[in-house]
């Protein structure tokens, strides 16, 4: 997928789900979610968009990892999504990286489909609910490498740490997420999350 207003743009996409999911007590991944488990729906989400390539992001690998994909392991240790990052905008050939994790999904094609169309040369796009940043649903410039890699080898593996470095030297934007939109960017992480309820109905 190209973003119509700058054809100079073209976009990957890194599936999320390298996370321990200590909370869940299982792997998120293979947790059933609308007759699906996570991981199917989410790479269905992000093919959708028709994207030049859709790599999925693990720590190990596992039985569940798809076939038909480009599979990116961590390097040990890992650490957590900033290692998948990290890896993906080393590895991927098109300008801008649209990243989703397998645990948010609620997230849409059309939601991601807006982000896209926020990029621009050299700058990606992460949204924000209220003042935390969402890091994980998201866009980085091919730029952000370095920043990225530079993170990984040092001591803080904050990504709202990363994210406010990037913001401040213009390789990404922040985004003030409308209210009516902020349930979009929920995430299941212990088994209570899925009792009725707990989240709004979105269509999977």
């Amino acid at each position: 997928m190209r973003k119509t207003s700058d054809s100079s743009l073209t976009f990957s996409a890194v599936l999320l789900a390298g996370g321990e999911s200590r909370r869940m007590g299982r792997d998120k991944a293979t947790v059933i979610f609308h007759d699906e488990p996570l991981w199917r729906r989410q790479l269905r989400v992000l093919r959708d968009l028709r994207l030049e390539k859709v790599f999925v992001s693990a720590r190990t690998e596992s039985s569940w990892l798809p076939i038909d994909s480009e599979i990116l392991l961590d390097e040990p240790p890992s650490r957590g999504p900033l290692s998948g990052l990290a890896k993906a905008l080393e590895q991927m050939q098109t300008s801008h990286l649209l990243v989703l994790a397998v645990d948010m999904p609620f997230m849409t094609r059309e939601q991601l489909q807006s982000l896209c169309g926020h990029a621009t040369e050299g700058c990606g796009v992460v949204p924000v609910v209220g003042e935390r940043a969402e890091p994980l649903a998201a866009i980085y410039p091919k730029e952000a490498a370095p920043d990225f890699a530079s993170a990984l080898a040092g001591p803080d593996y904050s990504l709202q740490s990363l994210v406010r470095q990037l913001a401040a030297s213009g390789k990404v934007r922040l985004l003030p997420v409308p209210s009516e939109d902020e349930d979009l960017f929920l995430s299941l992480n212990k088994p209570s999350d899925f009792k009725e309820g707990r989240f709004p109905n979105r269509p999977s």
